[in-house]
């Protein structure tokens, strides 16, 4: 029998590498599925639907929510961004474990859908190393990483929220222990409630 995937929830602050460890772990292992997000916002050049994300217009969007058909959905700067919820259970059911990498409003509202979810917030070894590693992309502006700081102040309010904290110090690290950390979920009891109703039958009758 094949063991059903686990719903893993990967956030974090801009700038701790939550892009470089996703794909690390995909390229690593072939057990993981990155959900892929709709939005209603143009693509950008170079992005393709159905890889960077499902483009979709926005009746489109707001007859998914009426339908039910997203885990979670939030509106940033006019524009929806959700998870479809399809997907996600398709790919559980083929035994993936599927990773959604989403801010941490989605990741709460997540968990209250899904309790077993698992929660797990990356961030890098020190406040300053985070403010190197913005400066040191070279895409932003002094005003932009400033922003982003000021919102990961804000973010680490909620961090207590999640069940692991991850330390992005060295990528290879860090794809490990994440990779452990979610595979471990698979001994969980909650996730075999049917073999130990099965087991608990079969000593009965011995």
């Amino acid at each position: 029998m094949k063991n059903k995937g686990i719903l893993v929830v990967v956030s974090g602050f801009s700038g701790a590498g939550k892009g470089t460890l996703m794909k690390a772990l995909l390229e690593k292992y072939d057990n993981y599925a990155l959900s892929i997000s709709a939005t209603t916002r143009k693509p950008r050049a170079g992005e393709v639907h159905g890889r960077e994300y499902f483009f979709v217009e926005k009746e489109t969007f707001e007859s998914m929510i009426k339908g039910d058909q997203l885990i979670e959905y939030a509106q940033y700067v006019k524009h929806y961004y959700g998870t479809p919820k399809e997907y996600v259970l398709q790919k559980m059911e083929e035994g993936k474990d599927v990773i959604l990498e989403i801010e941490i409003q989605g990741a709460l509202k997540v968990k209250e859908k899904y309790p077993d979810t698992l929660l797990l917030f990356v961030m890098p070894p020190s406040a300053m190393e985070l403010r190197r590693r913005l400066v040191g992309r070279g895409t932003e502006t002094a005003d932009v990483i400033e922003a982003r700081l000021k919102r990961a102040a804000k973010e680490a309010e909620g961090m207590e929220s999640y069940d692991y904290i991850l330390i992005n110090d060295d990528v290879d690290t860090c794809v490990e222990e994440m990779h452990h950390l979610i595979q471990s979920q698979h001994h969980k009891a909650a996730y075999h409630l049917d073999f130990m109703r099965q087991m608990e039958e079969e000593l009965n009758r011995l």
